[in-house]
């Protein structure tokens, strides 16, 4: 496992479109599917990346609190599945987030989203402009701090209240997106 941190892509950020099978449902999602009134969080995941691991429970506990408001979320696992199955669409359909849970197969959208790890976190406005990019919080597996997910939460909860998202953010580190080869 390389420890890797997030691109911290520039603010204003337009979000790419993209059109991605949703494990749970079968069904293609794009953007315009997702995203919320006020916004939409995107976030790279995948099933086996201890980082991910780590903020699992606070990633569904996530998705619970903003279910049903003016912010959509989805998570994209982009990982090449011949040297990682287990993050096939067959054992991520097994996750329960409570958001769609999207499949990269060509890693198309993780490259141009510049995603380098996992978790990476994407949160963009209305207007689909990058607000937020960084951490989920200053946890990490072993360091002890607990998973508050609180560097993420205030930017989510600042956005569709038209308060200002800080731009003091930390990248996220976590396990490299394992890109396919070339």
């Amino acid at each position: 496992m390389a420890l890797t941190p997030s691109f911290m892509v520039e603010l204003g950020f337009q979000a790419p479109d993209f059109s991605l099978p949703d494990v749970f449902s079968g069904t293609e999602k794009t953007m315009e599917d997702v995203a919320g009134s006020k916004g939409v969080l995107v976030m790279f995941i995948c099933n086996h990346c201890p980082y991910v691991v780590h903020i699992e429970e606070a990633l569904v506990a996530l998705g619970k609190e903003f279910h049903g408001t003016d912010l959509g979320i989805i998570a994209i696992s982009a990982n090449d599945v011949t040297d990682y199955p287990q993050d096939g669409p067959e054992l991520m359909a097994q996750k329960r987030y409570g958001f769609p849970y999207l499949y990269d197969a060509t890693q198309k959208v993780a490259k141009a989203y510049n995603a380098e790890c996992t978790p990476d976190f994407f949160l963009f406005d209305a207007d689909l402009k990058c607000v937020y990019r960084g951490q989920f919080d200053d946890s990490r597996p072993g360091n002890g701090k607990p998973v508050t997910g609180n560097d993420l939460r205030s930017a989510m909860t600042a956005l569709p209240k038209g308060l200002p998202v800080s731009d003091d953010q930390k990248p996220s580190v976590g396990c490299n997106i394992k890109w396919r080869e070339s």
